[in-house]
């Protein structure tokens, strides 16, 4: 089931107008009507909180895929070095109030515009470790083509549309990082 995320420093990457003009109520069931895997069951779009330990096989299991043949996840993880300095740690804030909004509206599109079936998706907030998750993106479809596009389609959308900020706390000081990088 949706969860609406907490613990989150309230800042925004979109404007505040258009992100209040999103619908409200977009996270009130996981279930949305869709065409999907050929018109078999109903889609699901299910957007879960991961403040301090994001488990992507538990979000994956809990993917419908009545009529599917296929699930593309991307995993993105801390990397240790960036640039050839040491990170010790990420740090990400989020708007609390509308990271769930922009998820579930990106995840609405994907399923209309790739005709996939299902879509879990799950982002840390917090510190996060090197070799730590930090999003997960799973895309249940018919076929694995759509659901290939529709999850690259999903991270490049999430890391320019998603109200969250990433700064790295690195060994030559701390940097804050424009999207999700």
């Amino acid at each position: 089931m949706p969860l609406w995320l907490e613990g989150f420093v309230a800042v925004g990457l979109m404007t505040k107008e258009v992100l209040a003009s999103m619908r409200e109520d977009c996270l009130s069931t996981p279930l949305v009507k869709k065409n999907d895997c050929r018109g078999v069951g109903m889609s699901q779009i299910l957007i879960e909180n991961a403040p301090e330990n994001l488990k992507s096989d538990e979000l994956r299991s809990k993917l419908n895929i009545e009529g599917c043949g296929s699930i593309v996840s991307f995993l993105g993880l801390t990397r240790g070095t960036d640039e050839g300095i040491e990170v010790y740690q990420l740090e990400f804030d989020a708007w609390v109030e509308k990271l769930p909004l922009v998820l579930n509206q990106l995840a609405s599109e994907a399923i209309t515009n790739f005709g996939v079936k299902s879509i879990a998706m799950s982002h840390r907030t917090g510190i996060v470790m090197p070799g730590e998750n930090i999003v997960c993106i799973h895309v249940a479809s018919q076929h694995r083509k759509e659901g290939f596009s529709a999850c690259a389609w999903l991270i490049d959308e999430l890391k320019t549309q998603a109200p969250l900020w990433k700064k790295e706390v690195r060994a030559d000081g701390e940097f804050w990082k424009g999207g999700l990088g």
